[in-house]
């Protein structure tokens, strides 16, 4: 490793360490839930060739809320679609927002172009914004904007909100923060839980934040991947719903602790999904619009506070973006997309309960704290249920 170039090595010890701690926590499946489908290796987002992920993660101070000096539970996650090109080769991609109390940026334009370019980031509610700037100049310190020919940029940039826990109006999230999730982002396993920009979120009035899943599919005679990725802030507890099993209704104390005033909000839920499939446009958009049916599976009214929006790309015809003359695509033929429906809804329903498997206690601003799912209590549930997988 003497011989790396510089700066490559520290890139080499965060994949390795990223890698370590994906590795170091047990999934839904590892506990014997029992999902649909055929995962991919890792049976993560990056089971999609070349898709990266990587998280920076803000943890620190406790005790009372003093704005602007924490208590700081927040971060920053990205999902580039094509690695370290992903500006140079922008990707085809569809959005849908089932509730829009939240922000995606940059979807006006991906509505209207039918492209993706550069990474999806997400973060807290209200650093959206910093977020946005940073991966502007992230793409300017790369040369990106020379590269591709355009002087100008619309991150797709995400949010929930994780006030509850974080110093959310501290504004802790800065321009390194998101530059260092997009430097770390590698196309290895993907940890999860609260990390990123997951690190303060709440599910079902558990823990919850990151989670990943895959399905590998034949359409038309072909085998694909597609994975999905999640930051989960979302639902009621009595609508949590395992594998089928009421674990909401079975589990319903471990409730999260308030002290002190402090915002609830609805909380919101965002999803990416990735494919190697060849889709254009309008059918990412049909994937997108899929999404809902693997959080019903979970347990969700799409509360009035809750921002549910969502991204589907596909990593298929490279270079079409940006042709010089008139380009060739290829795409699925609408009529084989179900297995793709499929397995958007599959993958989505395991990367929720993967979050909330993942997550742990956490304790925020105020003391006010937030349980993680009891791995032992979910297993006797299913059980009690006969949908255990041994």
């Amino acid at each position: 490793m003497k011989h790396l170039k510089p700066g490559t090595m520290a890139i080499v010890l965060s994949m390795i360490l990223q890698t370590l701690s994906a590795n170091d926590k047990p999934r839904a499946r590892d506990l014997g839930v029992p999902f649909d489908g055929t995962p991919g290796k890792m049976n993560a987002i990056t089971d999609v060739k070349g898709v990266k992920v990587g998280h920076s993660t803000i943890i620190k101070g406790k005790g009372r809320l003093k704005v602007g000096k924490g208590p700081v539970r927040t971060g920053v996650t990205a999902v580039l679609p094509r690695g370290d090109n992903s500006y140079l080769d922008p990707v085809f991609a569809g959005w849908y927002s089932l509730n829009g109390n939240g922000e995606m940026t940059g979807t006006t334009w991906v509505e209207e172009s039918g492209f993706m370019e550069g990474p999806v980031m997400i973060t807290n509610t209200h650093s959206v914004g910093i977020v946005r700037d940073a991966v502007i100049s992230w793409r300017v310190n790369q040369g990106g904007a020379d590269a591709s020919g355009y002087w100008w940029s619309l991150p797709v940039v995400a949010e929930t909100y994780d006030g509850f826990l974080n110093d959310i109006n501290g504004f802790h999230v800065k321009e390194e923060h998101a530059h260092q999730a997009l430097s770390r982002a590698s196309i290895g396993p993907v940890e999860e839980g609260g990390v990123g920009g997951g690190t303060g979120m709440i599910c079902h009035s558990f823990k919850g934040g990151i989670g990943t899943s895959s399905r590998v599919i034949e359409v038309a005679g072909e085998t694909y991947t597609l994975g999905a990725l999640v930051q989960a802030n979302y639902g009621a507890r009595e609508d949590l719903t395992v594998s089928g099993v009421p674990v909401g209704k079975e589990i319903t104390d471990l409730q999260r602790v308030r002290n002190r005033n402090s915002q609830d909000g609805d909380g919101s839920i965002i999803v990416i999904v990735a494919t190697d499939a060849p889709l254009v446009a309008h059918q990412c958009k049909r994937l997108a619009r899929r999404i809902p049916l693997g959080i019903a599976r979970v347990g969700t009214v799409a509360h009035n506070g809750s921002g549910d929006i969502f991204i589907a790309f596909s990593t298929a015809n490279p270079g079409a973006a940006y042709a010089k003359g008139t380009v060739s695509v290829n795409m699925v033929p609408n009529g084989k997309m179900n297995p793709l429906f499929k397995a958007t809804v599959q993958a989505t329903e395991e990367a929720i309960i993967n979050a909330l498997v993942a997550a742990e206690d956490m304790v925020g601003v105020n003391g006010n704290t937030v349980y993680a799912l009891p791995h032992d209590r979910l297993r006797a549930v299913l059980k009690k249920y006969n949908r255990l997988s041994e």
